[in-house]
């Protein structure tokens, strides 16, 4: 055990050494490559935008980042499990912070580490500071000196100000509350809460309970000496708010347990006994918060009560009570609206958003992340994870509608979908691109044929083709039992038809399909009889079915290699008729920060002719117009417009060719990659490259060999999100999905398809 933790240790420091140090830095969001753009950026045109802010300060939420930007804030009192350690050493974590804004909110950060302890000058300092920023993150300061600094902050500063520490549990934990005693059915009114630890996340999480719905009166609130109540005399004012005034009262933990409902622990590790847990109510609600060991372990928790429903501040337990879910979103809401301050409502706002999230199907994306098949709302999720993208379209709103509703936001959002739109290009370039892609589905879902129905992943896919309206209908080709058995094993929701080629219930469709086949290929050497062969197998038959126009796609390959995939689409469809003498070519889709890029041939035409050079340049460049994306095509090679070699030649035959014939098009090469990646590089080597100041998003491969390599090694990276190969010149919308493609590959390739198939004009 002890080699497993040092191990870790080296693990995380290495993490946070590797060069840059740390997990933050600033980076300019203006050009800066020219004198003009330095003049703007600083002396003289900067003054302007000063002008501006001095006449009026409302401004400077248009002229500078202060819109975007959160100071993280601690003096290092009451860091994580680790105590009074320090500003500096505080450090970390304050980075730690500012990055999980960033990331999950797209929220600008300036970790503050002030070494001071005094509480009054503490705030002269933040107050001090405070015109730099729209927000301020209160973190691991200690208790009761967390509240009294909040609260004169909160008072005397006109921007949203949170002790996340006592916030950011407390709404985590009250969706948590909320969700977990609605799967017990039991009301909220009239439950037992014993609440072990008296700090300021205790006293904020509890206060929160209250709002909810718990009677004050049914809450036990412990400290280290035991339960608070008045006749005491040592309680300060936050604690005297939970005191109970019962004679006589149970004053010991293992008393007062007994028939609770809930237990809400923020203290120790270890404290909430075996013996105590078996004397709770029917269906205990535990949260064991303390880290890293909680006020009882999880395993022995369920295995002890097999009916708790049990939540942990730990990411290896399910229903983890992670603070990520809530402050990015709440930070985010109330900056977009200039709020002044966040207040209960807007608290309230995010509970009840993130309670709501749970309820609702979960995204396959957070299923592969987490290693799950099928996340649902139950007794090991009552809170959503920290992955799901959802959170920031429906906690930031929520927020914000309530600070509108409050009074206390002074730039009030006026198109919802609008700011939904903005929220969503936040996140990661490749969200964003995928959205749109999806978006562009929706607008005219198709009928899609899945040849590989015996297949998890398959029919997967299929559901959450379903519920994101992508597609209209299905057809599943395969073994009826084997598929229905898969259905109700895994509980997916798909009202696909079924269809087997095989079974005698088809026979009469195969004869008609095969009659139809036989007909367009008896000249070939097909026989009727290896026509009917042929089209008891999956793919015949699906492909068939499109040409016949009972459906619009078909989706194939999966558990076969490329090539047996491919020969039913040729022979049933044959090649588009748009280029004389067609081929068919495979592309790759890579959705990257700096756009999408598209690479091929990288899955058919071995080493390709300068003529099928030429027809896959304009294939490619066809479809990227259907995008509504200007195709830049750079033409790679070994060497930079140098043809001293047969690869070399074909690609200058094909340029040459390009150019005299299609004027238009911005295509250039023989192009090295990264000279074509980088125009920059290009302008100073080769000025009168087509692509100079044009960023190239189409990169044509000179062979096979090449272009299966590259893609094959990206995809391998896992850094990119990569959809193909997508295949192009076949006469009706088809795709070959790789051999056991990811669910996510299967959803991203269809939706292609249903878009090829939206704008394809037979």
């Amino acid at each position: 055990m002890k080699k497993k933790i040092n191990s870790f240790r080296e693990e995380s420091l290495n993490y946070h050494s590797k060069f840059p140090s740390g997990k933050i830095q600033i980076t300019p969001t203006k050009k800066y490559r020219s004198q003009k753009d330095l003049s703007l950026a600083y002396s003289p045109g900067v003054a302007e935008p000063c002008k501006e802010i001095a006449r009026s300060s409302q401004e400077v939420y248009k002229y500078t980042s202060k819109g975007n930007l959160v100071a993280v804030i601690t003096n290092g009192s009451a860091v994580l499990g680790l105590g009074n350690i320090g500003a500096l050493a505080s450090k970390p974590v304050m980075e730690g912070k500012a990055f999980l804004f960033k990331i999950f909110s797209g929220i600008d950060v300036f970790d503050i580490e002030i070494n001071e302890s005094d509480p009054k000058k503490f705030v002269e300092i933040v107050k001090a500071i405070s015109p730099t920023f729209g927000g301020i993150n209160l973190e691991d300061i200690k208790s009761p000196e967390a509240f009294e600094i909040e609260k004169k902050l909160k008072k005397e500063l006109n921007i949203p100000v949170m002790h996340d520490d006592q916030h950011g549990t407390a709404i985590i934990s009250g969706a948590a509350l909320l969700n977990a005693i609605t799967y017990v059915k039991k009301e909220i009114s009239k439950i037992k809460m014993i609440v072990n630890g008296a700090g300021a996340a205790a006293i904020s999480c509890t206060r929160i309970y209250k709002k909810l719905g718990v009677n004050p009166e049914n809450i036990f609130m412990f400290d280290s000496k035991g339960l608070l109540h008045f006749s005491r005399n040592d309680l300060n004012k936050e604690k005297k708010e939970f005191a109970i005034s019962i004679r006589n009262p149970i004053q010991k933990l293992d008393q007062a347990i007994k028939n609770a409902d809930v237990f809400i622990g923020l203290s120790i590790g270890g404290i909430l006994t075996s013996d105590m847990l078996k004397n709770m109510a029917r269906d205990p609600i535990v949260f064991a918060m303390a880290n890293p060991d909680p006020e009882i372990d999880y395993n022995l928790a369920v295995k002890i009560r097999p009916d708790v429903i049990m939540a942990t501040g730990r990411s290896d337990y399910p229903n983890q009570v992670n603070n990520v879910l809530g402050f990015p979103y709440i930070f985010r809401g109330a900056l977009d609206v200039h709020a002044s301050v966040i207040n209960d409502q807007m608290k309230l706002a995010a509970v009840y958003a993130i309670a709501s999230l749970a309820k609702e199907p979960v995204p396959e994306q957070v299923n592969i992340i987490y290693n799950k098949k099928n996340i649902s709302f139950g007794k090991e999720y009552i809170i959503p994870k920290p992955f799901d993208n959802r959170l920031i379209v429906r906690v930031a709103p929520a927020v914000a509608k309530a600070a509108i509703d409050s009074g206390v936001a002074r730039n009030p959002i006026l198109d919802w979908d609008i700011y939904q739109e903005q929220l969503l290009d936040r996140m990661e370039y490749e969200d964003k691109m995928l959205r749109m892609i999806k978006n562009r589905a929706r607008t005219n879902p198709k009928r899609v044929v899945f040849c590989n129905g015996e297949e998890y992943n398959v029919l997967k896919s299929i559901q959450i083709l379903y519920e994101e309206g992508i597609i209209e209908n299905s057809i599943v080709l395969g073994n009826k039992d084997k598929i229905k058995h898969l259905i109700n094993e895994n509980k997916l929701d798909i009202k696909s038809i079924i269809i087997d080629p095989k079974s005698k219930e088809n026979e009469n469709k195969v004869k008609n399909f095969a009659k139809i086949l036989w007909k367009k290929r008896n000249r070939k050497g097909l026989t009727l009889y290896n026509s009917i062969m042929d089209m008891h197998t999956n793919d015949y038959f699906g492909s068939m079915i499109v040409d016949q126009k009972e459906a619009d796609v078909v989706i194939t390959g999966y558990s076969k290699n490329f090539s047996l995939s491919l020969r039913p689409m040729l022979e049933i469809f044959g090649k588009k008729n748009s280029i004389k003498n067609q081929i068919i070519a495979g592309m790759m889709l890579l959705l990257t920060k700096r756009g999408p890029l598209f690479l091929a041939d990288i899955a058919v035409i071995q080493n390709p002719t300068s003529e099928e050079l030429t027809k896959i340049v304009l294939m490619v460049s066809h479809l990227v117009k259907k995008f509504n994306i200007e195709p830049h095509i750079a033409m790679l090679s070994l060497q930079n417009f140098s043809s001293n070699s047969k690869i070399s030649s074909k690609i200058f035959k094909t340029v040459s060719f390009l150019h005299k014939n299609h004027p238009n098009l911005i295509v250039d090469g023989e192009l090295q990659p990264d000279f074509a990646l980088n125009e920059f590089l290009l302008a100073s080597k080769f000025p009168l490259s087509k692509l100079v100041r044009k960023k190239a998003n189409i990169f044509i491969f000179p062979n096979l060999e090449s272009g299966s390599i590259t893609y094959k090694f990206i995809k391998g990276l896992g850094n990119i999100q990569t959809i193909g190969p997508i295949m192009v010149g076949i006469k009706k919308p088809t795709q070959i999905i790789p051999i056991q493609s990811s669910i996510e590959d299967i959803v991203n390739l269809t939706t292609l398809s249903v878009i090829d198939a939206q704008i394809r004009k037979y």
